[in-house]
């Protein structure tokens, strides 16, 4: 079996992906110092796989102690990198906080990819790394224009060491730019847990309906779109996790282009903020409290993906349409509810 590293192991994508690792016949390991997560994920992870996970509290900024997971484990075959700060808004407020953990984290592993030689390395980068496009859908051609956000920018220059390492030191990589990953493991073992205020639009929904939020902001309705409200590219996490494993295979199968190839991950269709809520009001029946409230700094108008490239190069088929991405975070927060009872 090959060992994967994923780092952010405990998050919300990363937990999600090494279900899916283990299902398709790898054997992982996880780095997460838990700063933004628990250690929940890594029960629900065993309760669906029948793996107990080895997670290594281990902060990526911290040099001795990353090196010292790879000198533990000299047959690292591949590196998932999840572990980043991830939110806009924040990123706007606390810039340093975004530079010095995404950057000086990833400088590390970069760091143990080349003294451990690891052939395979999977960045998770983002759509935010497009900007604001000029047009819709974006494709990886598109050119990188100014980040919105510090978190975007991070990602452009994370994309930046990644690819001109990877030139480098011979490893093969993939950068894969998500959209918004939203949505549940089915078997109500996994899904997204925030500390604290929710930052992302699914969980905020779901926190409203169940009332540990009393109101919802959609952040502004005056912008250039068929609502108002901003327009994303909402894809369930299930299928954002099964498109890591088949990176990793479809570099293991020396299917790639370039050391570094780029696929973009979301469904190819534009939901605004406002038709995402009215989705999840149809299959949930709750009625949502929400206002509308002034525009949010870092949130670009509009952007979905053309996912024509992941779905022929990696043979990647999306599973999830958005009433099942949204029918899957309900039934997520009821069981966390139930099991707090």
């Amino acid at each position: 079996m090959k060992k994967i590293l994923v780092t952010g192991g405990c998050g919300y994508i990363g937990s999600h992906t090494i279900v899916d690792l283990i299902e398709n016949g790898f054997e992982v390991i996880s780095i997460d110092n838990n700063s933004r997560s628990g250690t929940d994920a890594l029960k629900g992870i065993e309760l669906i796989t029948g793996k107990k996970i080895k997670n290594y509290t281990v902060d990526l900024k911290n040099f001795d102690e990353t090196q010292a997971v790879f000198q533990e484990h000299h047959n690292i075959f591949g590196i998932i990198h999840f572990a980043a700060y991830k939110a806009v808004g924040e990123s706007v407020e606390e810039p340093l906080l975004y530079y010095e953990n995404n950057l000086f984290s990833l400088i590390n592993l970069m760091k143990c990819v080349k003294e451990f030689s690891v052939p395979y390395f999977v960045f998770s980068s983002s759509c935010t790394v497009y900007g604001n496009p000029d047009s819709i859908p974006v494709t990886e051609t598109f050119p990188i224009k100014k980040a919105e956000s510090p978190y975007g920018a991070t990602k452009q220059m994370g994309e930046d060491i990644v690819r001109d390492c990877s030139n480098a030191y011979e490893t093969a990589s993939i950068l894969l730019r998500y959209f918004n990953p939203v949505g549940a493991h089915p078997s109500n073992h996994l899904g997204e847990l925030p500390i604290g205020k929710p930052m992302n639009l699914v969980p905020a929904i779901t926190q409203t309906a169940i009332g540990k939020i009393p109101k919802l902001t959609v952040y502004g309705n005056d912008y250039p779109t068929r609502d108002g409200s901003c327009i994303r590219d909402f894809i369930h996490v299930c299928d954002i996790a099964h498109a890591h494993t088949l990176a990793l295979q479809y570099l293991i199968e020396q299917k790639n282009k370039t050391y570094c190839d780029v696929f973009n991950l979301g469904t190819g269709n534009g939901v605004t903020v406002l038709e995402a809520i009215h989705a999840f009001e149809k299959v949930s029946d709750v009625k949502l409290n929400y206002e509308i409230g002034a525009r949010r700094p870092g949130d670009v108008v509009a952007i979905y993906a053309n996912n024509e490239l992941a779905k022929h190069a990696l043979n990647w088929h999306i599973q999830y349409n958005l009433e099942d991405m949204m029918r899957t975070a309900w039934a997520w927060e009821q069981q966390l509810a139930n099991a707090k009872k």
